[in-house]
């Protein structure tokens, strides 16, 4: 049994090896994800950040303050108690609803997906960001795109994060930019929006790494057989 803010639920463990055959795509995506944006992928297209508890903190603030008035140990408390525990239940329900729903789009429609290896919990040491980074679930989200991937059969990259953002992802040349700089301009003629540049080097970093073995293939090295023949070609240039 397993007790949440809105009752108790049976839950049980299955062990089923599950698998679901599609038909390759024959696409490729890198997904650099952020604040402003929850992802900006390497076409350019972007996912907004749904941002479940900047919106809902004006509620639990009140809620909060609820609690705080209730006489300690009194029956209004505990409803008070109550309430704002569901109201916590509801935001963490709507980001995995968001992970999961977003995460098998992705993985559905690409053969190879190419993300940053980042290191949340190092990152949540950032106080000013904290809230806004844990907000946005990018673990829950990886954890998805990795599960799918092992259901659907397709590939997951994880590459180091260390100057994606920095780099031109059409000559390579290195151009600082402080995180208030939003668009990414090099003297080769790249002009792209920043979260773009890097997804593109994300995808490019993830290509290069097939067939390594530091490269995995959902829970396993990756097999060249299961990329599809168009992705081998990219990586033969």
């Amino acid at each position: 049994m397993v007790c949440r803010a809105d009752g108790y639920y049976a839950q049980f463990c299955v062990d089923v090896n599950r698998r679901e055959v599609l038909e390759p795509t024959q696409k490729t995506i890198g997904l650099d994800v952020g604040l402003n944006h929850f992802y900006t992928d390497s076409q350019g297209g972007v996912v907004e950040n749904p941002r479940y508890l900047r919106k809902s903190e004006r509620k639990l603030k009140k809620l909060q303050r609820k609690v705080s008035k209730r006489k300690k140990g009194s029956a209004n408390r505990r409803k008070a108690v109550k309430r704002l525990a569901r109201k916590h239940l509801k935001v963490s329900r709507q980001r995995k609803d968001f992970a999961v729903k977003t995460a098998r789009c992705v993985v559905r429609s690409n053969d190879l997906i190419a993300y940053e290896d980042l290191k949340v919990r190092n990152m949540v040491k950032n106080h000013k960001l904290a809230k806004s980074i844990s907000d946005a679930s990018w673990s829950m989200f990886r954890d998805w795109v990795e599960y799918f991937a092992r259901v659907f059969g397709k590939v997951t990259v994880a590459v180091p994060p260390h100057y994606t953002s920095q780099n031109c992802s059409t000559c390579g040349t290195l151009v600082k930019k402080a995180l208030s700089t939003r668009t990414h301009i090099c003297k080769c003629g790249c002009l792209l929006d920043r979260d773009h540049n890097a997804a593109l080097n994300i995808l490019a970093l993830g290509l290069s790494r097939v067939g390594h073995t530091q490269t995995h293939y959902a829970c396993g090295e990756i097999d060249k057989s299961q990329v599809d023949a168009s992705l081998l070609g990219k990586l033969s240039h």
